[in-house]
């Protein structure tokens, strides 16, 4: 019994040390390799982000309009639509409206005996949005003109914007962002406009029953000439 209690004696040593140790080790911080640094904290969920991001934005930011990063605009209300950097005023009887979607800065209803028109107002930023170019090309795919039908097209400055216009006839074609007509428009109109500036460009964008805007086309213009700063 001796001699098996002897050699017995070495194993159950070693066995009580390593639970010693791992007792001790759990204890302390993890240790790195020289020269590499610990994990960061892992970044929150998406959603807890967005909701920390909510919350630290100062509350001049809780208005109303686009929720992409342009501007939004001062009060959902009235003709005058204005963010902190530039304004604008409606048309006589172009009835403002609360946008269809989180990316317009404003929205508004366009009178006429044949139809209503729509008018949407977007802004993103500086930078953002796109050129004249590709915004004209992607307004003009909207549009089925006729055969050799050329789009009327123009600019001008105005109170230190360059406003870029455009007007389209011809059937307007349903969208697959989610807005305009779900079925083919024939006898439609397209007038489009980016006006750039400090801040990033201001798209505007009315479409329509060609009576419709064939009268209001003036009053398109008067409002690209009303935009100005504050």
């Amino acid at each position: 019994m001796s001699r098996r209690f002897a050699f017995l004696q070495p194993i159950c040593f070693g066995v009580f040390a390593g639970l010693v140790f791992g007792v001790l080790a759990c204890g302390r911080p993890a240790a790195f390799p020289a020269g590499t640094a610990a994990p960061a904290s892992p970044l929150p969920p998406p959603a807890a982000a967005a909701a920390t991001a909510a919350a630290a934005a100062p509350a001049s930011m809780a208005v109303h309009g686009s929720t992409g990063a342009g501007e939004r605009a001062l009060s959902a209300e009235g003709s005058i639509v204005a963010t902190a950097s530039f304004r604008f005023e409606l048309p006589a009887g172009w009835r403002r409206e609360q946008p269809s979607s989180g990316m317009r800065l404003a929205q508004a209803v366009v009178p006429g005996e044949s139809g209503p028109g729509e008018l949407a107002v977007f802004h993103f930023g500086a930078g953002q949005g796109g050129g004249v170019e590709s915004n004209f090309e992607r307004w003009l795919g909207q549009v089925e003109q006729a055969k050799g039908a050329v789009p009327e097209r123009g600019d001008f400055a105005v109170n230190g914007f360059k406003a870029s216009w455009i007007d389209a006839r011809g059937t307007l074609l349903p969208s697959n962002m989610g807005s305009g007509p779900t079925t083919p428009q024939p006898g439609f109109r397209l007038l489009g406009a980016v006006v750039e500036g400090e801040g990033g460009p201001l798209f505007f964008k009315v479409t329509g029953p060609e009576a419709t805007l064939a009268k209001e086309r003036e009053a398109f213009f008067g409002l690209l000439r009303g935009v100005r700063r504050p």
